[in-house]
């Protein structure tokens, strides 16, 4: 995995710890605090001391805080909004301290971090862990038109998805609670096409093709995972970002297989669901068309090693970003997760204690201890994300001004780990743009 590195020219450890002590516990940022209490639905917290975090000590934190930077260059512009608007004050304060203390070094930027923040563990309430995935983005070979080769196309968004239900502001698409209809005549809506029935020409003759791409499999994937390098005739590379989605909830085919007791859930994953569609063409077909969503693309302007965009409209960085449910965190939050995972092989044995920068979201990652890691471009990047389905521990960082509160039951000891939680895999998960299908 690529992580970013820190600039040269960092600054004298000291000088920075005591400037940092100084601005984050002196009076008159405690007076600015807000003494409202936070709370997360349907979740309990519990403040932590830094040493409670296993690990701690021997992370990149200079990587993190590399990471962390272009999320708070967003919070700056535009802050946050909604349910998790009450923290975007104190996300502010801490963002200016960052920028003005760039740049640091791995000491200098755990020490930014213990200063400004405080741990807090989080997880569903009754239980004390939470549970991960991974995403990448996929890279293929295609064309910009269609050949004998190259017969699957990728859309554009089309200009009859009529979207209602919901105030959004300009360009935005809802990822949630918005109905999307087109019209079929004065004052009457449908629902949009669904996956089959584009697939069956549905949109065709009307010009929203972006690119045509050799195998469905690989179309398919690329829906779930929402961006995508396409390389074209020329050589260069089409940069393909999630735009929007025509209505239909998201089905993940990985549930179906273990239902039908095709793939076992303990051997789920993105490689597995592929296996099984190269087996089975007409069958995987099928398999596809369960999942009525379908995605509409845009072309962006990313150079041909730049990362995908996130939801919070940053960069992502593989390894460092994660998704998380956009209903209860604010983009840029810092997670500490601790989890042991199959990085290096295909059992779960690399140690994996790291700070994660929230930037981005998917409607399949659902509740408070649940994330999707982006690992980057490629198949590399892609196997290692596959084989992510595990529980997790995590604990937020939120900033020192942010008063914790609730109920009791809010605030109580988390429970011991359960021997194991039973939740279906969804390594297909969607993933990078906050669409509501895929």
């Amino acid at each position: 995995m690529r992580l970013s590195r820190p600039a040269r020219g960092r600054r004298s450890r000291g000088a920075i710890l005591i400037a940092l002590l100084l601005a984050s516990g002196s009076p008159a940022l405690a007076a600015k605090a807000k003494h409202s209490p936070f709370r997360v639905p349907n979740a309990q917290l519990e403040p932590l001391d830094w040493p409670q975090l296993a690990g701690w000590q021997d992370d990149d934190h200079a990587a993190a805080f590399a990471a962390f930077i272009p999320s708070c260059k967003a919070i700056l512009r535009g802050g946050a909004r909604g349910k998790r608007a009450m923290l975007a004050p104190a996300f502010k304060r801490v963002c200016q301290r960052a920028l003005r203390s760039l740049p640091l070094d791995g000491e200098g930027a755990r020490a930014f971090f213990e200063a400004n923040f405080r741990p807090v563990r989080i997880s569903k309430v009754g239980e004390a862990e939470g549970f991960l995935t991974g995403y990448w983005e996929p890279v293929v070979e295609g064309s910009q038109v269609r050949t004998d080769e190259h017969t699957v196309p990728m859309h554009r968004r089309p200009g009859d998805l009529i979207v209602s239900g919901i105030r959004r502001k300009a360009g935005a698409f809802p990822n949630k609670g918005a109905k999307i209809v087109r019209r079929v005549g004065k004052g009457k809506f449908a629902p949009y096409f669904d996956r089959g029935e584009i697939e069956d020409g549905a949109l065709r003759g009307r010009n929203l093709e972006i690119a045509y791409l050799k195998d469905p499999i690989d179309a398919f994937f690329i829906h779930i995972q929402g961006s995508a390098r396409v390389r074209v005739e020329s050589g260069r590379f089409l940069r393909l970002n999630y735009d929007a989605h025509n209505g239909h909830p998201y089905t993940p085919v990985g549930r179906i297989l273990i239902d039908r007791g095709i793939v076992p859930k303990d051997q789920m994953s993105m490689q597995r669901i592929r296996e099984f569609m190269l087996a089975n063409t007409e069958e995987g077909r099928a398999l596809r068309r369960l999942n009525r969503s379908y995605v509409f693309f845009r072309v962006t302007r990313l150079g041909d090693h730049e990362e995908a965009i996130g939801a919070q409209g940053v960069q992502l960085t593989p390894g460092r970003s994660i998704a998380v449910d956009r209903a209860l965190h604010m983009y840029g939050t810092p997670f500490w997760i601790e989890a042991d995972l199959p990085l290096a092989t295909e059992e779960p044995n690399t140690a994996f204690r790291r700070i994660m920068i929230a930037q981005d979201t998917g409607s399949a990652i659902v509740g408070p201890a649940r994330a999707d890691i982006y690992f980057g471009a490629g198949e590399e990047a892609g196997r290692a994300a596959g084989r992510i389905r595990h529980n997790a521990r995590f604990a937020m960082l939120l900033p020192r001004d942010i008063h914790i509160g609730g109920a009791p039951a809010a605030l109580a000891p988390l429970p011991r780990p359960r021997p194991a939680i039973e939740e279906v895999p969804v390594s297909d998960t969607p993933s990078p743009r906050p669409r509501p299908g895929v």
